[in-house]
């Protein structure tokens, strides 16, 4: 089934770098092979469930692992 997916993770900095918990899953996704929209209010991704899920349960431990205090996390079945 196919899924889109979005992230955000926080704190959120305004002024400065891009947190490492941010651009970390950045990473994750683009070495998966995933093509994604980063923003700095969120991360959206599309793909198969099989190949995106996965890949967000390695988002959500990068984030943390890298100064996030909070993941936010929807995914949307897109097809039945």
């Amino acid at each position: 089934m196919r899924l889109i997916a979005e992230f955000t993770t926080e704190p959120f900095v305004g002024e400065g770098p891009t947190p490492a918990h941010a651009t970390e899953t950045l990473h994750v996704v683009e070495e998966a092979g995933l093509s994604c929209e980063f923003g700095p209010l969120g991360t959206s991704l599309s793909g198969e469930d099989d190949t995106l899920l996965p890949i967000l349960g390695r988002v959500l431990v990068t984030a943390l692992e890298h100064g996030a205090t909070r993941v936010s996390l929807q995914v949307e079945r897109v097809d039945s």
